[in-house]
């Protein structure tokens, strides 16, 4: 087999199956490359030879069981980093089997490794009070105070991923008699969100302050140069207008907040409210409904409601009749009688 077959497979595998077929947004790209990258430099140290040498015969299930072990003794990845290389992998062979037959007995190997058993990520989210402190003690004043109150009041509402809210256009928001914003979600989908009135109030003079905005694919939300703000400029917004509160994760060590955490905050506050999992499920953009689910899980007071109205009273043999009621009732026992 010619060893320049793998690159041409590599780029259709990109370009083709991850962007054309599956829809995927560049940051699932770059999560792909990056597990490719590190597996086939893995590979060419493992076969010692130069990266462009390496071909289809060398991509075998057994080096990618020693490659998951590298990530883990060498690297010291987490095993739920690990399992997400690993399912990078996964689809970069069985897509390899669709174009190559003969490497479909390696990618049944390789989905064959099994995934290692890790518990699952701690759901962290704000509370109402932190929620509304929070808010209360936005800066009111600056050249940037009605960006960031806009920015963090728009990741509230809407629960949007941080990527979501750095793609937003102005072309995506309606502002009018029914205000929302259509955002770009994961596999390429997009979802309707509807917008409180404050929310709207603060995007309309967010907008209305910046001449240049005018233009459909203008931004909503920019840096002091006016360029689209980044997933990691977001993020430092947030953590500066968050450094002091203070969350604690399992292990009682403090957790950062992240525009996540304002994700999971809001669908808790609105499961909290009352809505229906499924509306959150769309609302959120989840592709299943057990991922919304998990929000059930993780809200103590909800918990605490559940048990209390099922809790029974303290002097059971007081509230309870001695005797059932039903025998009482001759018609009843007249009834049964007859049968």
């Amino acid at each position: 087999m010619s060893n320049t077959q793998l690159g041409p497979l590599l780029y259709s595998f990109f370009e083709d199956q991850l962007k054309c077929q599956k829809g995927l947004r560049p940051s699932s790209i770059r999560s792909y490359r990056d597990a490719l990258q590190l597996f086939l430099l893995f590979v060419a140290k493992d076969t010692q030879r130069k990266l462009t040498r390496i071909s289809l015969t060398d991509l075998t299930g057994e080096r990618v069981r020693r490659f998951l072990s590298f990530l883990e003794q060498k690297r010291h990845n987490q095993v739920r980093t690990r399992n997400h290389r690993l399912a990078a992998i996964r689809t970069f062979f069985e897509y390899l089997a669709t174009r190559e037959p003969m490497i479909l007995d390696e990618a049944q190997q390789v989905a064959a490794t099994p995934v290692k058993r890790t518990s699952p990520p701690q759901t962290v989210y704000l509370e109402h009070d932190e929620i509304d402190t929070l808010f209360s003690t936005l800066p009111s004043s600056g050249p940037l105070a009605l960006r960031d109150h806009a920015l963090l009041l728009f990741l509230y509402n809407t629960g949007a991923r941080v990527q979501e809210v750095a793609d937003l256009r102005v072309a995506d928001l309606e502002l009018s008699r029914q205000p929302r914003a259509r955002l770009h979600g994961k596999g390429d989908k997009w979802r309707l969100c509807p917008l409180w009135n404050k929310t709207t109030c603060l995007l309309q003079q967010l907008l209305e302050n910046t001449p240049t905005r005018s233009a459909p694919e203008s931004p909503v939300f920019t840096s002091r140069n006016g360029s689209a703000l980044t997933r990691f400029g977001i993020y430092k917004i947030v953590r500066r207008h968050t450094v002091k509160v203070v969350k604690k994760g399992n292990n009682g060590m403090q957790v950062n907040i992240s525009p996540h955490v304002f994700r999971h905050t809001t669908a808790v506050h609105l499961l909290e409210s009352g809505v229906e999992a499924n509306v959150i499920r769309a609302w959120l953009g989840h592709v299943s409904l057990e991922t919304t689910s998990r929000y059930a899980e993780v809200n103590i007071r909800m918990k605490a409601e559940a048990v209390k109205n099922c809790e029974p009273p303290l002097n059971i043999s007081e509230v309870l009749p001695r005797k059932p009621i039903w025998r009482d009732d001759k018609n009843l026992l007249n009834w049964l009688q007859s049968l």
